[in-house]
């Protein structure tokens, strides 16, 4: 079992120490850099005082990103299904 690594993220200006597994350390760093970056634009974008308002759209975005991905595979999948089983209708026709 691989040994924890002791971490410190910052975000918001705020400062989070972790432990995690060295695995996931490249992921939660760019991940906190992209929250530092939108955070940026929002607060760029829109006359927003308080970064719990800030955090929060950082999050619905997040979230937003995730479920449309959800959807988007979802669509593929039954893109990829119906083309299958036209490829299978036609191999049956021509096998007949």
């Amino acid at each position: 079992m691989a040994e924890k690594l002791k971490i410190k993220l910052s975000i918001a200006d705020r400062v989070y120490p972790l432990t995690i597994n060295p695995d996931q350390e490249e992921g939660l760093r760019k991940a906190a850099k992209k929250i530092d970056a939108m955070i940026k634009q929002f607060e760029q974008s829109y006359a927003v005082r308080d970064k719990q308002d800030v955090l929060a759209m950082c999050a619905l975005q997040f979230a937003a990103q995730v479920e449309q991905k959800t959807i988007d595979k979802e669509d593929d999948m039954v893109n990829v299904a119906n083309r299958l089983n036209a490829l299978s209708d036609l191999l049956y026709d021509h096998l007949s």
